[in-house]
């Protein structure tokens, strides 16, 4: 197991370096620079030229790129140019945050998910598997960006129950206020994906359910409860806990629409910040620690395959 860490580890070097140069890449192909953004419309060619080279700008773009890759290997990702700050902190300062929404996002969508999936698999055909399948297209169907506000609406404008933009509030600090702020971001993305997990969850426990272990545990006279717990649900982890490392991963990186609609100030919304501003250096920062976390999850995740199901060898 150590040596197989260790491995997945050492891999990822070669694929930051390519993500971080395919990134660069699309970055300068985009229309506009910061410069443009920095010094105003009604800047004079004089101006421009100096915030060009003030900021490096006015070099190779392969120089730029060499440059910003030998301090990124010693840990400088560099300073943004519209905050004037170093985008380590900018990050550091919004992850939190981000890891606080999708952790609840997560909880959500397990806790409707699961059970549906549970009653469903358990009697195929029934109208809970009729709601589930319902379920699942409607969760799909409706774009999260208008969920979100539709949930602004009802529970923000009409009930005025819950605060229309969500600000971070550390959850053991204050946990009401913290919940009062993430209910509805975390509602919103955690029914957009328990469809999904739901569906996955019911195909899995469907197909361990015809196994013969499943029979024999029948068989022997143990009551369904602990048939479903201890031997069906536990085999039938391993690809919906694919599915859920996944998401988290998608949450903390692709959370970009429900964090801007609820002003919620995650990574996401850092990103679309660092974007509309051509902030180079900040937008290459939060790409590359989005790809670092989606890795580090697919590795937990795997590691994590070995603690259902000890026959999985890691070689």
């Amino acid at each position: 197991m150590i040596g197989y860490v260790l491995r997945r580890l050492l891999h990822l070097v070669p694929v930051l370096l390519l993500g971080s140069a395919a990134v660069w890449a699309i970055i300068y192909a985009v229309p506009g620079d910061p410069v443009s953004v920095l010094v105003g419309e009604n800047a004079t060619a004089e101006q421009i030229a100096a915030a060009t080279a003030q900021y490096g700008l006015d070099r190779p773009v392969l120089v730029q790129y060499a440059d910003w890759l030998w301090r990124a290997l010693r840990g400088d990702l560099g300073t943004s140019i519209h905050a004037s700050e170093p985008v380590l902190a900018l990050i550091a300062d919004r992850l939190p945050a981000t890891f606080q929404l999708a952790f609840l996002a997560t909880l959500v969508a397990l806790v409707l998910g699961v059970p549906i999936a549970i009653a469903s698999a358990l009697r195929p055909g029934s109208w809970v598997d009729r709601i589930l399948s319902l379920w699942n297209a409607l969760t799909l169907g409706v774009p999260t960006f208008w969920l979100g506000i539709l949930l602004i609406l009802w529970f923000s404008v009409e009930m005025r129950w819950l605060p229309s933009a969500s600000a971070y509030v550390p959850l053991w600090e204050d946990p009401a206020a913290a919940l009062r702020n993430l209910i509805l971001p975390a509602v919103t993305l955690g029914l957009y994906v328990s469809g999904v997990l739901a569906r996955f969850l019911r195909a899995s426990l469907v197909t361990e359910m015809r196994s013969d272990y499943v029979r024999t545990a029948r068989s022997k006279g143990l009551p369904e409860w602990q048939v479903v717990s201890v031997h069906i649900l536990r085999n039938a982890l391993l690809p919906f806990v694919t599915i859920v490392g996944l998401m988290m991963a998608n949450f903390i990186g692709g959370a970009v629409v429900t964090e801007a609609v609820f002003t919620y100030p995650g990574l996401g919304r850092l990103l679309i910040q660092a974007i509309s501003t051509r902030d180079y250096p900040l937008i290459q920062g939060c790409i590359i620690v989005i790809m670092l976390i989606y890795i580090l999850i697919n590795l937990s995740v795997d590691v994590f395959y070995a603690y259902i199901d000890p026959r999985i060898e890691y070689k």
